[in-house]
């Protein structure tokens, strides 16, 4: 935690150092006449020496020393456990380092919501601008020297089930796809990552560090945000509470939520902001009726196929947990590369019976749940209903990947590692109707929450923020995270957050009187 610029009211104040926070912190402050600050729930650990292994290791996820302890309902009558990240750097210190972009339509179908500066052309140059590909550095839809550098494995490093995959993917008639984030591209190869070695570069490595200089910036960590300070219609400042329980206020010209899709609009809730109903019920007086609060939840519907391997040595937790993806389009065609397939290393646990896993993922979802906040105490988290595949369009689409899947253990090199596959039961049938029965039973998320507070127009009774993330009813409040996302794109979403940073922090730093500055 860091206080130099001693000073309680800064221009602009950043809740949630997460993909999107450490972007627009790292922009922002790159003009020395505004004071700036960067407020994060989790520790902060401002050192490489000084950074615990899990969060150094892009090997595998963190699932437990960083994480916000929350539960979600992916299917009616489940729950499980919905890891996020609580550090500085949030889900992008913890996650798999998956590096893609998503479909140009995706972002095109944004800026036909009535949201400008959002297409595929638009959203570019700040892709180009974040990146440092050093597999296609002169790839006209790359970028060479950006903060976060991103590198797809060789065949050389691949792990031998990784290289199955590819080789069963090609025996299937699939494309070999050397770059997923060509515009154009789409079938198997290896996946861009955003990971140097065991490295994992994350928000606070590749934005943050280097930002961390200026004297112009101030991150406070362990402190969490409990609620907006309101006055007149606008919002002034932020509540906080440190890790001892002390509250207290820090004051800002421009308050910028980028907490993410889960806590966005949590906050907004205990802060009077969202369906003016709900507000009042859990004792909080309304400040702005925005029923959207909390709506247009969108993520990944994922399965797995989960299979007990013949040689044992094959299993090591030690290994990268992913290195290759298949992307393709489903059967109706209406949305390319709609359908993803990925192989995970290892499954089960250390010492158990030997597997790995296939990961059937829809990647366009038409569905939609909800996020509902249920007290008034910050402490407690929300209540997530992801209400998966429960649109048909999702649940025959994600069968059908299901299916795909299935061909992959029963087809060249990856087959002839499989000893049996031990989920689903295949004696309950494969046939689609099956599968769509197991996908909306048993679909879980690939934990890309956002739409929580989406962009769009005025008039649109359910969006929260413009195109520029200003909140439509509250002055100098911005949201800038996964939640302003009007759906999710064809991919991981850490990329995508990245760039709404880029987007949304050059916009404040170069056009500050948009944004009341």
């Amino acid at each position: 935690m860091s206080y130099r610029q001693n000073t309680s009211n800064y221009d602009v104040l950043i809740v949630g150092a997460g993909s999107s926070g450490c972007a627009i912190a790292a922009r922002v402050s790159e003009d020395p006449n505004l004071t700036v600050a960067l407020v994060e729930a989790g520790p902060d650990y401002e050192r490489l020496d000084d950074t615990p292994d899990d969060l150094v290791n892009s090997h595998n996820n963190s699932y437990n020393d960083h994480d916000w302890g929350l539960v979600y309902e992916p299917t009616s009558g489940r729950k499980d456990r919905f890891p996020r990240g609580r550090v500085v750097g949030g889900s992008s210190a913890v996650n798999t380092t998956i590096a893609l972009r998503g479909m140009p339509e995706d972002y095109d179908e944004w800026a036909a919501q009535g949201n400008p500066g959002w297409s595929w052309a638009d959203v570019l140059p700040s892709f180009k601008r974040l990146e440092r590909d050093l597999d296609f550095p002169d790839a006209s839809y790359h970028g060479d020297s950006g903060p976060i550098t991103i590198r797809r494995y060789p065949p050389a490093e691949m792990v031998k089930q990784q290289q199955a995959f590819l080789d069963s993917a090609d025996a299937l008639g699939y494309p070999y796809c050397a770059d997923a984030n060509d515009p154009d591209g789409y079938g198997a190869g290896p996946h861009p990552m955003n990971k140097l070695g065991r490295l994992r570069i994350s928000a606070a490595v590749g934005y943050l560090a280097p930002a961390r200089i200026r004297p112009n910036l101030d991150v406070i960590s362990e402190t969490l945000t409990r609620r907006l300070m309101m006055e007149g219609g606008r919002c002034i400042g932020v509540e906080v509470e440190n890790n001892q329980g002390e509250i207290r206020t820090i004051k800002a010209n421009l308050v910028v939520l980028s907490a993410g899709s889960l806590m966005s609009p949590s906050i907004l809730v205990r802060s009077g902001i969202g369906a003016k109903k709900q507000v009042e019920s859990l004792g909080i007086e309304s400040v702005a009726d925005m029923p959207g609060v909390g709506e247009n939840l969108s993520d990944h519907p994922a399965l797995g196929v989960v299979c007990q391997v013949k040689d044992p040595s094959l299993i090591d937790f030690d290994q990268p947990i992913i290195q290759t993806i298949l992307r393709y389009t489903a059967e109706d065609g209406l949305k390319r590369n709609d359908l993803q397939i990925e192989q995970i290393s290892f499954a089960g646990r250390a010492g158990g019976a030997p597997m790995f896993m296939l990961a059937p993922v829809l990647e366009y979802q038409y569905g939609r749940g909800r996020l509902r906040v249920t007290s008034a105490d910050p402490q407690k988290g929300p209540s997530i209903e992801n209400r998966f595949c429960e649109d048909p369009r999702d649940a025959s689409r994600l069968a059908q990947c299901m299916q795909d899947t299935l061909a992959f253990t029963q087809t060249g090199a990856l087959a002839d590692m499989i000893e049996a596959v031990t989920f689903p039961d295949l004696s309950r049938g494969i046939a689609r109707e099956d599968l769509e029965k197991l996908c909306r039973k048993f679909s879980g998320s690939g934990y890309h929450p956002c739409g929580t507070a989406k962009m769009g127009p005025a008039d649109d009774v359910m969006a929260v923020v413009d195109h520029k993330g200003r909140c439509h009813k509250v002055a100098q409040l911005v949201v800038a995270d996964a939640s302003i996302m009007p759906s999710v794109p064809r991919a991981n979403t850490n990329l995508t957050c990245f760039m709404i940073g880029e987007q949304i922090g050059e916009w404040i730093r170069t056009n500050k009187g948009d944004y009341g500055l």
